[in-house]
């Protein structure tokens, strides 16, 4: 996806749980584990790039949670209520560009991954799993753990 912004894009990292584990997948370009996710395009907003990233990434569709949602309904076509990020997070890809990372929990019905390319990696992790895992990085840890409890407490 071209960049909406030359110095910064809105993009979204979503944890995906399906019973008691968590999605993570190997990003290809900065061989870290994360959750799917990429940048919000300008016709939509970070919900529905959420769901569309994870859908293409993985192919699973999913719901999006956060334990102080509530929906709000004005009753007309100028207000939406948005799932909140449970976590927000800029970092930076180069020296000149950043991205202003929007953190969700999810959950989906099914483990059914479907990948856009056989070279892509993926794994469901546990918490013990998680825990024991020696290639995450410490802040994505704390991540997948808290989506989990989120996830839990949601459902």
């Amino acid at each position: 996806m071209p960049h909406i912004h030359e110095l910064i894009d809105l993009t979204t990292n979503v944890l995906v749980v399906f019973k008691d584990k968590v999605l993570l997948r190997k990003h290809e370009k900065y061989n870290i584990w994360t959750g799917p996710g990429g940048h919000v395009e300008l016709h939509e907003d970070p919900n529905q790039a959420a769901i569309r990233e994870t859908f293409e990434e993985v192919g699973l569709s999913i719901t999006l949670v956060h334990p102080d949602f509530e929906i709000y309904d004005l009753g007309n076509q100028k207000y939406k209520e948005l799932v909140q990020p449970f976590s927000m997070n800029i970092h930076k890809i180069n020296d000149t560009h950043q991205h202003l990372d929007c953190v969700y929990a999810a959950y989906c019905e099914n483990d059914q991954v479907v990948l856009e390319s056989d070279s892509d990696q993926v794994r469901w992790f546990t918490k013990q799993e998680l825990l024991d895992f020696s290639e995450i990085g410490e802040r994505q840890l704390q991540l997948a753990l808290r989506a989990l409890e989120i996830v839990k407490a949601c459902i």
